[in-house]
Protein backbone atom coordinates (compact mmCIF):
# COMPACT_ATOMS: atom_id res chain seq x y z
CA UNK A 1 0.00 0.00 0.00
CA UNK A 2 1.30 3.38 -0.74
CA UNK A 3 2.88 5.57 2.24
CA UNK A 4 0.07 8.08 3.50
CA UNK A 5 -2.84 6.15 2.33
CA UNK A 6 -2.54 3.21 5.20
CA UNK A 7 -2.92 6.33 7.58
CA UNK A 8 -6.23 7.34 6.07
CA UNK A 9 -8.82 8.09 9.57
CA UNK A 10 -11.98 5.89 10.44
CA UNK A 11 -14.12 8.22 11.83
CA UNK A 12 -18.05 8.95 11.05
CA UNK A 13 -19.25 12.28 10.32
CA UNK A 14 -22.06 13.64 12.83
CA UNK A 15 -22.66 15.75 9.66
CA UNK A 16 -25.35 18.13 9.64
CA UNK A 17 -25.86 20.33 13.24
CA UNK A 18 -28.96 22.81 14.03
CA UNK A 19 -28.14 26.42 14.55
CA UNK A 20 -30.24 25.81 17.93
CA UNK A 21 -27.55 23.01 18.65
CA UNK A 22 -24.76 24.96 18.04
CA UNK A 23 -25.84 28.03 20.10
CA UNK A 24 -26.37 25.55 22.67
CA UNK A 25 -23.03 23.80 22.69
CA UNK A 26 -20.93 27.09 22.58
CA UNK A 27 -23.29 28.67 24.86
CA UNK A 28 -24.83 31.46 22.48
CA UNK A 29 -21.23 31.74 21.17
CA UNK A 30 -20.50 33.20 24.29
CA UNK A 31 -17.61 35.48 24.19
CA UNK A 32 -16.09 33.03 27.46
CA UNK A 33 -15.97 30.03 24.83
CA UNK A 34 -14.28 32.06 22.10
CA UNK A 35 -10.92 30.47 21.62
CA UNK A 36 -9.27 31.79 18.42
CA UNK A 37 -10.30 34.67 15.90
CA UNK A 38 -9.19 34.62 12.04
CA UNK A 39 -9.43 36.14 8.84
CA UNK A 40 -12.70 33.94 8.14
CA UNK A 41 -13.96 33.61 11.35
CA UNK A 42 -14.59 32.81 15.24
CA UNK A 43 -13.62 29.54 16.79
CA UNK A 44 -16.03 28.43 19.87
CA UNK A 45 -15.17 25.67 22.38
CA UNK A 46 -18.55 24.13 22.73
CA UNK A 47 -20.20 20.69 23.87
CA UNK A 48 -22.72 18.39 22.89
CA UNK A 49 -25.38 16.64 23.98
CA UNK A 50 -23.14 13.50 24.64
CA UNK A 51 -20.64 15.75 26.51
CA UNK A 52 -17.79 15.69 23.80
CA UNK A 53 -15.95 18.45 22.80
CA UNK A 54 -16.03 20.25 19.50
CA UNK A 55 -14.79 23.18 17.87
CA UNK A 56 -17.15 25.48 15.90
CA UNK A 57 -16.07 28.05 13.52
CA UNK A 58 -18.70 30.51 12.38
CA UNK A 59 -17.42 32.14 9.54
CA UNK A 60 -18.03 35.74 9.04
CA UNK A 61 -19.19 35.60 5.74
CA UNK A 62 -19.83 33.19 3.11
CA UNK A 63 -19.16 32.39 -0.53
CA UNK A 64 -22.36 33.64 -2.55
CA UNK A 65 -24.44 30.39 -2.78
CA UNK A 66 -27.36 28.26 -1.36
CA UNK A 67 -27.24 25.98 1.68
CA UNK A 68 -27.25 23.18 -0.92
CA UNK A 69 -24.05 24.61 -2.39
CA UNK A 70 -22.47 25.41 0.91
CA UNK A 71 -23.24 21.45 2.02
CA UNK A 72 -21.94 19.97 -1.05
CA UNK A 73 -18.10 22.10 -0.81
CA UNK A 74 -18.40 20.62 3.07
CA UNK A 75 -19.17 17.36 1.96
CA UNK A 76 -16.10 16.95 -0.24
CA UNK A 77 -13.52 18.10 2.44
CA UNK A 78 -15.07 15.97 4.69
CA UNK A 79 -14.43 12.99 2.86
CA UNK A 80 -10.70 13.85 3.24
CA UNK A 81 -9.97 11.71 5.69
CA UNK A 82 -6.33 11.38 7.93
CA UNK A 83 -5.20 10.45 11.29
CA UNK A 84 -3.58 13.57 10.79
CA UNK A 85 -6.04 15.78 9.64
CA UNK A 86 -8.14 17.68 11.74
CA UNK A 87 -11.30 15.75 11.76
CA UNK A 88 -14.86 17.48 10.91
CA UNK A 89 -16.97 16.50 12.36
CA UNK A 90 -20.07 18.38 10.23
CA UNK A 91 -21.73 21.64 9.57
CA UNK A 92 -24.42 24.31 9.69
CA UNK A 93 -25.90 25.96 7.10
CA UNK A 94 -28.92 28.31 8.25
CA UNK A 95 -30.16 31.14 6.82
CA UNK A 96 -26.75 33.27 6.39
CA UNK A 97 -25.08 31.89 9.19
CA UNK A 98 -22.19 29.14 7.38
CA UNK A 99 -20.60 26.90 10.28
CA UNK A 100 -17.76 24.40 10.67
CA UNK A 101 -17.76 22.11 13.32
CA UNK A 102 -14.38 19.71 14.28
CA UNK A 103 -12.70 17.80 16.30
CA UNK A 104 -11.60 19.99 19.57
CA UNK A 105 -8.07 19.73 20.24
CA UNK A 106 -7.17 19.69 23.89
CA UNK A 107 -3.58 21.00 23.66
CA UNK A 108 -4.40 24.05 21.09
CA UNK A 109 -1.95 24.89 18.89
CA UNK A 110 1.94 24.49 17.92
CA UNK A 111 2.05 27.80 18.00
CA UNK A 112 0.88 28.21 21.69
CA UNK A 113 3.33 26.40 22.87
CA UNK A 114 6.35 27.35 20.91
CA UNK A 115 5.57 30.95 21.36
CA UNK A 116 2.54 31.39 22.88
CA UNK A 117 0.16 31.20 26.26
CA UNK A 118 1.92 27.84 27.11
CA UNK A 119 5.51 28.40 25.64
CA UNK A 120 6.95 28.67 29.45
CA UNK A 121 5.71 24.73 30.59
CA UNK A 122 7.89 23.40 28.32
CA UNK A 123 5.74 20.73 27.38
CA UNK A 124 7.25 19.82 23.86
CA UNK A 125 9.97 17.79 24.68
CA UNK A 126 12.51 16.24 21.76
CA UNK A 127 10.45 12.99 21.18
CA UNK A 128 7.05 15.23 20.56
CA UNK A 129 8.32 17.64 18.43
CA UNK A 130 9.79 14.78 16.06
CA UNK A 131 6.59 12.92 16.40
CA UNK A 132 4.55 16.56 15.57
CA UNK A 133 7.25 17.13 12.50
CA UNK A 134 6.93 13.64 11.05
CA UNK A 135 3.15 13.62 11.70
CA UNK A 136 2.71 16.99 9.96
CA UNK A 137 4.42 15.60 6.85
CA UNK A 138 2.26 12.86 6.51
CA UNK A 139 -1.22 15.33 6.89
CA UNK A 140 0.49 17.13 3.86
CA UNK A 141 2.13 14.12 1.83
CA UNK A 142 -1.80 12.82 2.02
CA UNK A 143 -3.49 15.88 1.22
CA UNK A 144 -0.79 16.50 -1.84
CA UNK A 145 -0.82 12.95 -3.51
CA UNK A 146 -3.25 11.00 -2.21
CA UNK A 147 -6.07 12.68 -1.36
CA UNK A 148 -9.41 13.07 -3.84
CA UNK A 149 -9.35 15.55 -4.76
CA UNK A 150 -5.74 16.22 -4.23
CA UNK A 151 -5.40 19.32 -1.89
CA UNK A 152 -3.08 22.52 -1.52
CA UNK A 153 -2.89 23.35 1.77
CA UNK A 154 -2.37 27.00 1.51
CA UNK A 155 -1.95 28.30 4.75
CA UNK A 156 0.44 25.80 6.44
CA UNK A 157 1.75 27.83 9.66
CA UNK A 158 1.90 26.74 13.28
CA UNK A 159 -1.30 28.04 14.31
CA UNK A 160 -3.03 25.19 12.24
CA UNK A 161 -0.81 22.87 13.74
CA UNK A 162 -3.24 21.34 16.18
CA UNK A 163 -2.28 19.01 19.22
CA UNK A 164 -4.68 16.73 20.69
CA UNK A 165 -4.77 14.95 24.52
CA UNK A 166 -1.72 13.08 23.47
CA UNK A 167 0.30 16.21 21.88
CA UNK A 168 -0.20 14.22 18.43
CA UNK A 169 -0.70 16.63 15.40
CA UNK A 170 -3.32 17.48 13.44
CA UNK A 171 -3.47 19.96 10.27
CA UNK A 172 -6.34 21.77 10.49
CA UNK A 173 -7.99 24.58 7.53
CA UNK A 174 -7.04 22.25 4.58
CA UNK A 175 -9.36 23.58 1.80
CA UNK A 176 -10.48 26.34 3.31
CA UNK A 177 -10.12 28.52 0.31
CA UNK A 178 -13.45 27.23 -0.83
CA UNK A 179 -15.32 29.41 1.62
CA UNK A 180 -13.47 32.59 0.75
CA UNK A 181 -16.41 34.74 0.14
CA UNK A 182 -17.22 36.21 -3.79
CA UNK A 183 -14.98 40.00 -3.64
CA UNK A 184 -12.71 39.28 -0.42
CA UNK A 185 -9.34 39.22 -1.67
CA UNK A 186 -7.74 35.88 -1.04
CA UNK A 187 -3.87 37.24 -1.44
CA UNK A 188 -4.26 39.82 1.18
CA UNK A 189 -5.95 37.37 3.35
CA UNK A 190 -2.72 34.91 3.00
CA UNK A 191 -0.20 37.29 3.10
CA UNK A 192 -1.62 39.05 6.46
CA UNK A 193 -2.28 35.48 8.32
CA UNK A 194 1.40 33.68 6.56
CA UNK A 195 3.92 36.44 8.04
CA UNK A 196 7.38 34.54 7.68
CA UNK A 197 5.88 31.26 5.85
CA UNK A 198 5.70 32.59 2.38
CA UNK A 199 7.53 31.11 -0.42
CA UNK A 200 9.28 33.76 -2.47
CA UNK A 201 7.37 32.65 -5.47
CA UNK A 202 4.29 32.52 -3.89
CA UNK A 203 5.00 36.54 -2.65
CA UNK A 204 5.86 37.48 -6.27
CA UNK A 205 3.23 35.57 -8.35
CA UNK A 206 0.58 35.07 -5.18
CA UNK A 207 -0.58 31.87 -6.52
CA UNK A 208 -0.10 28.81 -3.94
CA UNK A 209 1.18 25.40 -5.03
CA UNK A 210 2.67 21.78 -3.42
CA UNK A 211 5.98 23.96 -3.43
CA UNK A 212 4.80 26.70 -1.34
CA UNK A 213 3.28 24.17 1.29
CA UNK A 214 6.79 22.47 1.49
CA UNK A 215 8.38 25.98 1.86
CA UNK A 216 5.69 26.73 5.19
CA UNK A 217 6.08 23.36 6.29
CA UNK A 218 9.97 23.54 6.20
CA UNK A 219 9.60 27.12 8.74
CA UNK A 220 7.41 25.04 10.82
CA UNK A 221 10.89 22.47 10.84
CA UNK A 222 13.06 25.26 11.87
CA UNK A 223 10.27 26.34 14.74
CA UNK A 224 10.49 23.11 16.04
CA UNK A 225 14.22 22.54 15.69
CA UNK A 226 15.39 26.07 16.98
CA UNK A 227 12.10 27.69 19.17
CA UNK A 228 12.30 30.66 16.92
CA UNK A 229 9.61 32.63 15.31
CA UNK A 230 9.65 32.55 11.90
CA UNK A 231 10.28 36.44 12.06
CA UNK A 232 12.01 37.62 15.07
CA UNK A 233 13.18 41.56 15.51
CA UNK A 234 16.51 42.42 16.24
CA UNK A 235 17.30 45.97 17.65
CA UNK A 236 13.57 46.51 17.92
CA UNK A 237 13.57 47.80 14.17
CA UNK A 238 15.19 45.29 12.13
CA UNK A 239 14.00 42.03 11.41
CA UNK A 240 15.14 38.57 9.94
CA UNK A 241 13.67 35.43 8.98
CA UNK A 242 14.50 32.52 10.84
CA UNK A 243 15.86 30.91 7.58
CA UNK A 244 18.13 33.61 7.28
CA UNK A 245 19.74 32.56 11.11
CA UNK A 246 19.84 28.77 10.68
CA UNK A 247 21.76 28.37 7.42
CA UNK A 248 25.21 29.97 8.32
CA UNK A 249 25.27 27.90 11.26
CA UNK A 250 24.18 24.82 9.48
CA UNK A 251 26.88 25.61 7.29
CA UNK A 252 29.42 25.75 9.94
CA UNK A 253 28.34 22.52 11.95
CA UNK A 254 26.75 24.14 14.72
CA UNK A 255 23.55 22.63 15.04
CA UNK A 256 24.10 23.14 19.19
CA UNK A 257 23.70 26.54 18.87
CA UNK A 258 20.39 25.81 16.71
CA UNK A 259 19.47 24.45 19.17
CA UNK A 260 16.06 25.17 21.41
CA UNK A 261 17.37 26.36 24.62
CA UNK A 262 14.42 25.29 26.33
CA UNK A 263 15.03 21.62 25.37
CA UNK A 264 18.32 21.71 27.64
CA UNK A 265 20.18 19.77 25.70
CA UNK A 266 18.42 16.93 26.12
CA UNK A 267 17.71 15.81 22.50
CA UNK A 268 19.18 13.37 19.66
CA UNK A 269 22.29 15.58 17.76
CA UNK A 270 21.91 13.48 14.41
CA UNK A 271 17.63 13.92 14.70
CA UNK A 272 18.27 17.39 14.90
CA UNK A 273 21.16 18.04 12.22
CA UNK A 274 18.18 15.95 9.87
CA UNK A 275 15.06 18.30 10.75
CA UNK A 276 17.53 21.28 9.90
CA UNK A 277 18.78 20.02 7.02
CA UNK A 278 15.44 18.88 5.71
CA UNK A 279 14.18 22.22 6.92
CA UNK A 280 16.57 24.30 4.68
CA UNK A 281 15.80 21.95 1.76
CA UNK A 282 12.19 22.79 2.18
CA UNK A 283 12.98 26.14 2.38
CA UNK A 284 15.45 26.27 -1.18
CA UNK A 285 14.57 29.68 -2.68
CA UNK A 286 14.61 27.64 -5.70
CA UNK A 287 11.18 26.00 -5.65
CA UNK A 288 12.51 23.37 -7.99
CA UNK A 289 15.05 22.30 -5.77
CA UNK A 290 12.83 21.73 -2.60
CA UNK A 291 12.01 18.51 -2.10
CA UNK A 292 8.24 16.49 -2.43
CA UNK A 293 6.25 15.64 0.83
CA UNK A 294 6.96 12.25 -0.86
CA UNK A 295 10.28 12.20 -0.07
CA UNK A 296 10.17 14.57 2.71
CA UNK A 297 8.36 12.10 5.30
CA UNK A 298 11.59 9.13 4.62
CA UNK A 299 13.99 11.92 5.54
CA UNK A 300 12.46 12.76 8.96
CA UNK A 301 12.13 9.37 9.74
CA UNK A 302 15.70 8.29 9.20
CA UNK A 303 14.96 6.11 5.92
CA UNK A 304 16.63 8.06 3.34
CA UNK A 305 20.06 8.04 4.25
CA UNK A 306 21.78 7.82 0.93
CA UNK A 307 19.17 10.82 -0.17
CA UNK A 308 20.32 12.38 3.19
CA UNK A 309 24.06 12.07 2.52
CA UNK A 310 23.13 13.67 -0.70
CA UNK A 311 21.56 16.38 0.68
CA UNK A 312 24.52 17.20 3.53
CA UNK A 313 26.65 17.64 0.08
CA UNK A 314 24.31 20.00 -1.63
CA UNK A 315 25.86 23.34 -2.55
CA UNK A 316 23.44 25.43 0.37
CA UNK A 317 25.20 23.80 3.44
CA UNK A 318 28.84 24.52 2.16
CA UNK A 319 30.52 26.64 4.09
CA UNK A 320 32.28 28.27 1.07
CA UNK A 321 28.98 28.57 -0.94
CA UNK A 322 27.86 31.83 -2.84
CA UNK A 323 24.18 31.05 -2.75
CA UNK A 324 22.69 33.74 -0.38
CA UNK A 325 21.69 32.87 2.73
CA UNK A 326 18.92 35.93 3.22
CA UNK A 327 16.76 33.73 2.63
CA UNK A 328 13.20 34.82 1.68
CA UNK A 329 11.57 37.99 0.80
CA UNK A 330 9.05 38.92 2.65
CA UNK A 331 5.94 40.96 2.16
CA UNK A 332 6.62 44.41 4.28
CA UNK A 333 9.28 42.93 6.54
CA UNK A 334 9.24 45.63 9.00
CA UNK A 335 7.40 44.19 12.09
CA UNK A 336 7.20 40.44 13.44
CA UNK A 337 3.20 39.84 12.64
CA UNK A 338 2.83 37.05 14.12
CA UNK A 339 -0.37 36.82 16.46
CA UNK A 340 0.19 38.09 19.85
CA UNK A 341 -1.73 35.41 21.10
CA UNK A 342 -2.58 31.63 19.92
CA UNK A 343 -5.36 32.92 17.47
CA UNK A 344 -7.22 30.41 15.13
CA UNK A 345 -6.72 27.55 17.24
CA UNK A 346 -8.63 26.08 14.07
CA UNK A 347 -6.87 28.37 11.67
CA UNK A 348 -7.45 31.60 9.62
Amino acid sequence: MPPGRSDEGSGSLRWVFSLRELRSATNSFNYDNKIGEGPLGSVYWGQVWDGSQIAVKRLKSAKNGTEAEFASEVEILGRIRHKNLLSFRGYCADGPERILVYDFMANSSLYAHLHGPHSAECLLDWRRRISIAINTARALLYLHHYATPKIIHGSIKTTNVLLDSDFQAHVGDFGLIRFIPDGMDHEKITSESQRGYLAPEYIMFGKPTAGCDVYSFGIILLELASGKRPIEKSCSVKTYGIRNWVLPLARQGRYDEIADSKLSDKFSESELRRMVLVGLACTHSESEKRPTMLEVVPLLKGESKETLIKLERDELFSSDSMVSSQGTPTPDGGTDSVPKEDQELVGA
